[in-house]
């Protein structure tokens, strides 16, 4: 998954012969995830037809405020399309078209909508080279970033006119890893590393039976998946479950035992800003492992069980700069319980949930949670899915590390 999955794009299109990699172009944002609708100038569909981005975005293509085609046409809302947008992109940029954007002219579509744009506006420039070097073009892209718009640079290259210069459109992958970066950048947790832990353990009787328990990892997977979408880069030890997650900010670590994901989480503990363990690890294991399948013979079966290392406790005794969170699962007593372990355990936050409360522990999509901190304070949030869930202890999280 791209930091661009879901997002919606506006691509504007003006008269330049590089409007044909706008198919490349479209086609690479689709692939990334993302919404894309179009809208063009009505020169630059004598470079590309609307048909094709159409087709590739699968969304209509606008070029003027009405249809010329239809007898009854409504009204083409230059408004709702900027509003609709998370980012607008304007690729190719023709220096006509920029000149008109940095000087508030408004007599296309393409230009209405820029104007109604409240999100941010990145453009692409394609041009000769005597025209990219202009006073007046770069007098263009100088107000244009005062407005906060951001440029991406033209390559150098050959050009349309056969001349070998600066003014060629950065390329389609190139566009879309600019973009991706920037919206990195502006993101929260951008540049932090987050250690979370998910799903339960398994702890072997035998090659064939082991002591696990019913979590299911979907918590800890909705936990990698936001967090990742706000910018952090993610590790995610997670024992065994049926979650998936792709992202490109998520590295999935598979481990099976407690004694595994202990290794694993201290493997990269050092060098994480946050971890959160939210596994439901075995608080015990079978003290020997028989190496062959146990027989059914006796009616009874005795297992001397030994204790599994406490991960979290461990993480508690060595953290320096990391912001430690954990979770607490609890049947009775709950708030003594779980601020008893957060004292004990040496951690920054814990999350509470109760069996008690319906819709909340393992399985489900919901969970119904209290966030507790090491400075007293006490938040109860009402039953919620679990994405949702992740969205609010990932924002006490950052309050956190912003304090």
């Amino acid at each position: 998954m791209s930091i661009l999955s879901g997002k919606n794009i506006l691509l504007g299109v003006s008269a330049g012969i590089a409007a044909y990699k706008t198919a490349s172009l479209v086609r690479l944002f689709i692939k990334a995830g993302a919404n894309i609708k179009v809208v063009m100038t009505p020169a630059s569909k004598e470079f590309i037809t609307p048909l094709t981005l159409s087709t590739l975005s699968k969304n209509p293509v606008h070029s003027s405020f009405t249809d010329d085609q239809d007898d009854n046409a409504i009204w083409n809302n230059h408004v709702d399309l900027a509003l609709w947008a998370d980012l607008f992109l304007i690729a190719p940029a023709t220096a006509n078209t920029l000149s008109k954007m940095s000087n508030g002219t408004s007599d296309n579509l393409l230009l209405a909508a820029y104007l109604s744009a409240k999100c941010p506006v990145y453009f692409a420039p394609a041009m000769d080279l005597d025209m990219y070097k202009h006073p007046s073009t770069l007098r263009s892209f100088k107000l244009l970033k005062s407005f906060g718009n951001m440029i991406i640079p033209a390559a150098s290259g050959e050009l349309a006119s056969g001349l070998i210069g600066e003014g060629r459109m950065a390329e389609p992958e190139d566009i879309v890893s600019f973009i991706e970066r920037s919206v990195l950048g502006q993101l929260p947790l951008h540049g932090k590393k987050i250690l979370i832990t998910a799903g339960p353990t398994f702890e072997a009787i035998d090659p064939v039976r082991f002591i696990g328990n019913h979590s299911s990892g979907k918590m800890g997977f909705e936990l990698a998946k936001t967090s990742a979408n706000l910018g952090a880069e993610v590790t995610l030890v997670t024992g065994p479950t049926h979650q998936k997650v792709s992202h490109s900010l998520i590295n999935v670590l598979p481990v099976t035992s407690a004694k595994e994901m202990y290794d694993e989480v201290h493997k990269y503990f050092k060098n994480v800003d946050v971890a959160i363990l939210s596994a439901a690890v075995a608080d015990y294991k079978p003290k020997q492992v028989a190496s062959q399948k146990i027989k059914k013979k006796d009616k009874t079966l005795t297992l001397e069980l030994e204790k599994t290392r406490d991960i979290l406790a461990s993480l508690g005794e060595i953290k320096q700069k990391q912001l430690l969170v954990g979770f607490a699962l609890e049947t009775n007593n709950e708030l003594e319980n779980a601020k008893a372990k957060l004292k004990k355990k040496n951690l920054n936050l814990i999350v509470l949930n109760s069996l008690n409360d319906k819709g909340a522990g393992f399985k489900g999509d919901t969970n119904k949670v209290t966030l507790l901190d090491d400075k007293n304070n006490i938040t109860e949030y009402k039953l919620k899915s679990k994405s949702e869930v992740a969205v609010d202890i990932l924002n006490e999280i950052i309050k956190q590390l912003n304090a």
